[in-house]
């Protein structure tokens, strides 16, 4: 279940209201308090309503795929030489729709996504990742964040590979920023199975910030299994980046902060504007045949539930960390933050149609169906790849860790937590490289978290309701139903999992990869960056 917060965006006001008690226009007053300027209970302008813009008058863009610059020789001394990438983070002004006024954001590349970088499963690579921002953030920063205090500088980035198995030293740990005029290499070694990943910034205290000034980007990895699958490919297979984002009358981002100056920082972030690869209401022109389209929701804090309309089947192939065991038609595909999705729909057949990619009640873009028959040969197959269960008796340790939020007096959040422990004590969790371990997440909170594991793939055991009473009084957790396996389409190997609130999720790791230090947390930006993380390290055996 998703809770009440998840929908506090302008978006959903009405529906918000409905739960609250309270009118559509008082709880358009208080979402204008949480925009920035509003002062003394003086409410800012508002946010632009994008339903007064025309839909489907920008066609769908399409990242770039990015070119390495040359080939430079991989660390380790074995003479092999691997691409070299440079990708720099700048400050562009990107078009949000034709009718508006171009909006300052920051990129990777020059794009908002980023340039798509695409590799195959075992071939490393290289990229130097460049600051080039301004020395002034255009977003307001909370100062009394760990990690972000005053004496920091106001723009820092450092990047990291979302879902990448990366050694420590190129995983971008939120503390190893840097700021405009230098830049860090990064050797990603690729072995891992093929995949949707993708890139972004991780910045201690202001990624939430950085991310929703745009610096995100996919990353994509094949191998010669897959391609023997003979899914659509080329110019069918689409990637589809969604974020949302508040935008001013001008076109500028507006990001919600608090009625507290000297504390800013708020619970979540929801946006009226929808993006989908960094345009509102685009169109995308389809033949009637099968196209595989990769999804990545990459918003701060809102969780997408997807559906075509008219209805057609959507048939997931893929997750996180690649291929399902074979394909699952859904109706509705629900992403967290973080969450990828990797499917196929078929248009054939639906000659002429409009067919709307909705979120509930949202609309996101269109696809517009051709009228012309077409011959297809790509293929949907019944079996994709395999993906053993791993056996529980395989865990060396199970370790039971929760998921906490800290609220004042007036049941405000002040902050979230990860087994109660704030980000700079000392690292508790400690698994030995290539063993494999049972992690149970206790949700304390009302709300549901993606949790995020840096490194390793992971699969997902099960859901179970428990006594949120008798264990917050008496420390004992019983549990009131039974087991729940995951859905369908989490059979597959995951990197991002929803822990649902007052529930406990068992997630099965094998710590396979390098040793040293990484970090777990949740994926909602807003409660990451006010210490819902924590690092963890791999010891070598």
């Amino acid at each position: 279940m998703i809770t009440r917060r998840r929908f506090l965006g302008q978006s959903a006001l009405a529906a918000s209201a409905l739960l609250s008690g309270r009118s559509t226009a008082e709880q358009m007053a208080a979402h204008a308090m949480t925009q920035p300027g509003a002062q003394n209970g003086a409410p800012a302008a508002p946010n632009l309503d994008p339903n007064t813009l025309t839909r489907f008058v920008d066609p769908l863009p399409l990242p770039r795929v990015a070119r390495p610059v040359d080939h430079r020789a991989a660390p380790g001394g074995r003479g092999e030489r691997v691409p070299f990438y440079r990708v720099a983070m700048q400050a562009v002004r990107a078009k949000l729709h034709r009718d508006l006024p171009a909006t300052t954001m920051w990129s990777y590349g020059g794009s908002v996504p980023g340039p798509q970088l695409e590799t195959r499963s075992g071939e490393g690579q290289l990229i130097e990742w460049v600051n080039e921002l301004p020395a002034r953030h255009f977003l307001p920063i909370d100062y009394s964040l760990h990690g972000a205090e005053r004496d920091k500088p106001e723009v820092r980035g450092v990047v990291h590979v979302h879902g990448g198995k990366t050694p420590p030293e190129g995983d971008g740990y939120p503390e190893d920023w840097y700021v405009p005029g230098q830049s860090r290499t990064y050797y990603y070694p690729n072995r891992q199975d093929p995949a949707l990943l993708w890139y972004h910034d991780h910045t201690m205290g202001i990624n939430r910030l950085n991310i929703y000034a745009g610096l995100l980007g996919l990353y994509v990895i094949r191998d010669s299994v897959e391609d023997a699958l003979n899914l659509p490919g080329g110019k069918y297979e689409i990637p589809l980046v969604l974020m949302d984002r508040d935008v001013k009358p001008d076109g500028q981002l507006s990001y919600p902060v608090s009625a507290d100056p000297e504390h800013p920082w708020v619970p979540e972030a929801f946006g009226a504007a929808h993006l989908v690869n960094g345009k509102l209401f685009p169109y995308l022109e389809v033949e009637q045949r099968k196209y595989r389209i990769r999804i990545l929701n990459g918003a701060n804090g809102r969780f997408y539930r997807l559906s075509l309309s008219p209805e057609i089947e959507i048939n997931q192939i893929g997750s996180d960390q690649g291929l399902l065991p074979g394909p699952v038609t859904v109706k509705h595909l629900q992403l967290a933050p973080g969450e990828r999705a990797d499917v196929v729909i078929d248009f054939a057949g639906h000659s002429g149609a409009q067919v709307l990619l909705m979120s509930e009640a949202l609309t996101l873009m269109q696809f517009r169906v051709a009228s012309t028959a077409v011959s297809d040969r790509s293929a949907l197959p019944a079996t994709l790849r395999a993906v053993p269960r791993i056996a529980e008796s395989s865990a060396v340790n199970t370790r039971r860790l929760t998921l906490d939020e800290q609220l004042n007096m007036v049941s405000e959040s002040m902050g979230m937590l990860l087994n109660k422990t704030p980000w700079h004590m000392p690292v508790t969790e400690k698994p030995l490289l290539n063993t494999t371990e049972i992690w149970e997440l206790v949700n304390l909170t009302d709300d549901v978290h993606p949790i995020h594991l840096h490194m390793v793939k992971f699969q997902i055991l099960d859901r179970r309701r428990f006594d949120f009473f008798e264990y917050m009084t008496k420390g004992s957790l019983r549990y009131t139903g039974p087991a729940m396996a995951p859905e369908a389409n989490e059979l597959g190997w995951k990197d991002t999992a929803r822990v649902n609130a007052k529930t406990v999720t068992r997630i099965i790791v094998p710590f396979a990869g390098y040793p040293g230090r990484y970090v777990w947390h949740c994926h909602i930006l807003e409660h990451e960056d006010n210490e819902m993380m924590r690092p963890y390290e791999v010891a070598a055996t």
